[in-house]
């Protein structure tokens, strides 16, 4: 498992992305001042956004049913938790665009390659707060950062869960037989990452 953006699993089987960048800014607004330059004061932060970008060969690995989930997941306007294999929460995304290429084509019309490009923006105002701990100073008694990584990491298991459970009840009334079917084909996969990713918070 590469990383896990709600009820979904980036990997191998379903959609592996070759690359990931990230652009963070901070707002700093600004007053002309005559003869000088401009004055600057800081307001907060500002965007941040993380860009998913790879391809996929249908015929060999990854699954264009992915892309459909991702679609799914899009259109209910909600923000889901990002999360990468490793274990550490980025944060809570929402998918603002998706990208396709498709090439080498068959006789019928189908992808031997297809090139995609996922844009993820974020909307939470901290993970602390996201996951029930509070503000940083709420933790500067804690003994080392290890107890500060153990209490993010079992607030975020119950996070996830949570998260997960609410996903697949909103977009299976939603969308019905689309994610019966789209289940038959990628379900085995995603349902192993999920279990694989929850272990990691044990």
């Amino acid at each position: 498992m590469m990383m896990i953006l709600g009820m979904f699993v980036f990997s191998l089987p379903t959609l592996a992305y070759h690359e990931l960048q990230r652009q963070t800014e901070w707002k700093h607004a600004s007053t002309a001042r005559v003869g000088l330059r401009d004055a600057h004061q800081y307001v907060g932060p500002g965007d941040d956004t993380i860009t998913l970008s790879g391809w996929v060969a249908p015929e060999l690995t990854g699954s264009l049913y992915s892309l459909d989930a991702l679609r799914m997941m899009a259109d209910t306007g909600k923000s889901w938790i990002l999360i990468q294999g490793t274990g550490r929460i980025l944060g809570s995304y929402r998918i603002t665009s998706m990208t396709e290429g498709r090439s080498i084509l068959d006789g019928s019309g189908g992808a031997r390659r297809v090139e995609f490009s996922i844009a993820l923006k974020r909307d939470d105002d901290g993970v602390l707060a996201m996951v029930g701990l509070g503000d940083i100073g709420d933790l500067k008694n804690m003994l080392s950062i290890d107890g500060m990584t153990s209490s993010i990491a079992g607030a975020a298991k119950n996070a996830v869960g949570s998260v997960v459970g609410n996903v697949v009840g909103g977009i299976t009334s939603k969308y019905g037989g689309v994610v019966s079917e789209m289940k038959d084909k990628i379900g085995g996969s995603i349902s192993g990452a999920i279990g694989s990713a929850a272990d990691k918070f044990k």
